[in-house]
């Protein structure tokens, strides 16, 4: 029984490292700029932003949309404030997250500024 403990106990530790270690180190960074056509806050238990972004490299092409997950809700304000507007979004990618309660993408947003 005592070892039955100590390793459920190692299990849930090594859980938690292994959560806190993926959403704290970023595997990678940088920026998109596009026009944000969706966002959403979502999820049954843990809600999160979820955001759709149109990037247009010149116009009369086909956009790549870029999907993306937003933590803090002033970050969300801000992105609301700027619909219809093109926009810089600074992210982290976050790859191999244990659940899908941090959010649906692996993308999360931390910073965004309206660019003319």
């Amino acid at each position: 029984m005592k070892i039955l403990i100590i390793i459920l106990v190692l299990a849930i530790a090594g859980v938690a490292g292994y959560s806190w270690l993926s959403l704290h180190w970023a595997y990678s960074t940088g920026e998109r700029a596009g026009f944000v056509q969706k966002l959403s806050k979502k999820g049954w238990f843990c809600k999160t932003w979820e955001g759709e972004m149109a990037m247009v490299t010149m116009p009369g092409t086909v956009s790549e949309k870029f999907y993306f997950t937003v933590l803090d809700d002033a970050i969300a304000a801000k992105i609301n404030a700027s619909l219809g507007k093109r926009v810089a979004m600074h992210f982290e990618q976050h790859k191999w997250l244990p659940s899908s309660c941090f959010g649906d993408t692996e993308y999360f947003v931390d910073s965004v500024q309206v660019t003319e």
